[in-house]
């Protein structure tokens, strides 16, 4: 991608300065008009030829490229498979490794360094788009169809992502957060957010059971098993809510179950405001334990 943009900003660099001479000749006081033989040869080759074959060069250049962004086939499956489905307004991730089972989570992404990774890209509802910025390029999440993005970290960092498509009133608040690390890293993250989170019988999960809370999220280790609301695992490790809303905190997050439609426009989770304030505090600080 940066390959791509750089060839295309210098050819542009080189057509308009081209323009700008041409434009400058023409202002010069000339002695007679041009003939109209000198007229015609101009506009053939410099309004026809030679528009029509620098396109059409960075063009084939561009689509030369573009296989190298979609480097798996049937013939050379990917490694690591990551499904993310666009929901208003929050992401789903499933992460699909070799041979293991699939890992479920929400609204922030891990990537090992120097590995591709496939992306299936899916959405329920309307349609996003899937873009981080320093990795590569967007991708549209239409409902009905899977799409297919293959993205490579080449060093380590956090960056930022964000759904791309107007899909809503939320949308500026869908934000994604990526976080690419070493393989072991990574291998030892993945593991990690597969099993249950310490806190687990923490002071407060029986409050976020009794509220219904699990009908709509899941907690590994616990009856909470609903799959409409983003998964709250290890919610605590988390540096954010609601997908880039506010920063994780007791308070925050006691704010968001109070009032989610404060926090983000035309959220579907309905509002907890008729708990006490010492239940509210109770869920929130048994989440944010979840690490």
């Amino acid at each position: 991608m940066a390959e791509l943009f750089w060839v295309m900003a210098v050819a542009g660099g080189v057509i308009w300065i081209g323009v700008m001479m041409a434009y400058l000749h023409a202002r010069r006081s000339r002695p007679r008009p041009w003939s109209e033989a000198a007229a015609g040869r101009l506009i053939f080759w410099g309004g026809v030829v030679f528009p029509t074959v620098s396109l059409a060069a960075l063009l084939g250049y561009a689509l030369w490229l573009m296989p190298g962004l979609r480097p798996w086939t049937e013939a050379t499956p990917a490694g690591l498979v990551v499904e993310v489905t666009g929901r208003q307004y929050w992401w789903e991730i499933t992460y699909h490794p070799p041979g293991g089972a699939p890992v479920t989570t929400a609204n922030e992404l891990r990537l090992p360094v120097g590995e591709p990774v496939e992306f299936r890209l899916a959405s329920p509802d309307v349609i996003h788009s899937f873009w981080i910025p320093p990795l590569g390029g967007k991708m549209d999440m239409i409902p009905g169809r899977v799409n297919r993005l293959t993205l490579e970290a080449d060093r380590p960092g956090t960056f930022r992502g964000a759904c791309a498509e107007y899909c809503g009133t939320s949308h500026a608040l869908m934000t994604l957060t990526a976080v690419a690390e070493g393989a072991d890293a990574f291998a030892r993250w993945l593991a990690s957010e597969a099993s249950p989170s310490p806190g687990i019988g923490a002071a407060g999960a029986d409050a976020f059971l009794e509220e219904g809370c699990g009908a709509c999220h899941t907690v590994r280790g616990t009856e909470a098993a609903g799959r409409v609301g983003p998964d709250l695992s290890h919610y605590g490790a988390r540096a954010s809510l609601g997908a880039g809303a506010l920063p994780r905190s007791p308070v925050n997050t006691a704010r968001f179950i109070e009032s989610p439609e404060a926090v983000k426009p035309g959220a579907e989770m309905p509002a907890y405001d008729m708990l006490s304030d010492e239940r509210l505090s109770a869920i929130a600080n048994w989440l944010e334990g979840l690490r």
